[in-house]
């Protein structure tokens, strides 16, 4: 991770504690995998999972909010604890709002991650909002941030990342691993 992130964007991340984030293009590579029965296909990058596991870990709620369904995602949001997923939801703004009232927390307190157009709404409510690397432009002008990651590669582990050092956790994490 690059450690020069601007103290305006520190600042965010301290009040974070919620994060959500956005699937295809964000948690996935955006790209769309059907088998030949017509099943729908996600690939996931580990390294996301572990860290959304360690932000869960340390209080920091997850959530997801796409306007597709998948079972592939709900076993896989199942997998890592994550108890805030809304699948079909295409007013991502309204869904963010719903899940801060539902958890009593002002829309500065949650940062949203995405990648395209359906995003930018969401992301405009939020106290954070990220962009992934190969996020659309107009949804990267959104954006507070900017991972260096691409979507499904890894970039929500950098936003992970971020917020752990933010809420000065990321020393606790090294040292538990070594």
């Amino acid at each position: 991770m690059d450690t020069a992130i601007p103290d305006t964007v520190l600042t965010r991340a301290r009040q974070v504690r919620l994060l959500v984030l956005d699937v295809d293009g964000t948690l996935t590579d955006g790209r769309l995998w059907y088998a030949e029965d017509g099943r729908e296909l996600k690939v996931f990058h580990v390294r996301d999972g572990l860290g959304l596991k360690l932000l869960q870990h340390h209080g920091i709620a997850v959530a997801i909010i796409t306007a597709r369904v998948s079972h592939a995602l709900a076993l896989r949001a199942r997998e890592l604890g994550i108890v805030h997923l809304y699948q079909g939801r295409e007013d991502k703004r309204a869904c963010l709002s719903e899940i801060a009232s539902a958890l009593s927390l002002p829309l500065s307190a949650c940062a949203m991650v995405g990648d395209d157009l359906p995003d930018i709404a969401a992301m405009r409510s939020a106290g954070l909002a990220v962009a992934v690397a190969n996020a659309h432009p107009w949804t990267a002008a959104a954006a507070h941030w900017h991972t260096q990651r691409r979507g499904g590669a890894g970039a929500v582990r950098e936003v992970c990342d971020l917020l752990l050092l933010a809420h000065d956790l990321s020393a606790i994490e090294q040292a538990r691993w070594q």
